[in-house]
């Protein structure tokens, strides 16, 4: 059964689609940008402060949905970039949240991301 997930530890969708839907065990987490969700704002800085509060955010999702605290649960990330020179930066933080047994990945850069984000992580989880 179709379920929606929606955190205030994580910023509200800023257009029709949900922060994450949860349906069969599985959790599709829609792409996070970096916003403090307390403040509404992008965080202002470098890709490693961006990907810090994405990684945070999806961190978030995840716990509302009850796959856990950890990201041990993620499957597949897809990240989007502003330009392939901030992967180096942002491998190094997202490695971080994944010191074991990562998940399936791809990367790309993008023409633009919303609200002039240096990044945009999008993940699916399984119990």
């Amino acid at each position: 059964m179709k379920r929606v997930i929606f955190t205030n530890n994580a910023p509200a969708p800023i257009g029709p689609y949900s922060q994450a839907i949860e349906n069969n065990g599985m959790l599709f987490i829609s792409g996070q940008v970096p916003i403090d969700p307390a403040t509404g704002k992008i965080v202002e800085g470098s890709i490693a402060e961006q990907t810090r509060q994405v990684m945070e955010n999806i961190r978030a999702i995840v716990n509302a949905a009850n796959f856990g605290n950890d990201l041990s649960k993620i499957l597949k990330c897809t990240i989007y970039l502003s330009d392939m020179s901030l992967f180096g930066a942002m491998n190094e933080v997202y490695g971080t949240y994944f010191p074991t047994q990562p998940p399936a990945r791809a990367a790309f850069a993008v023409k633009g991301l919303p609200l002039g984000a240096l990044v945009e992580i999008e993940a699916v989880a399984m119990r």
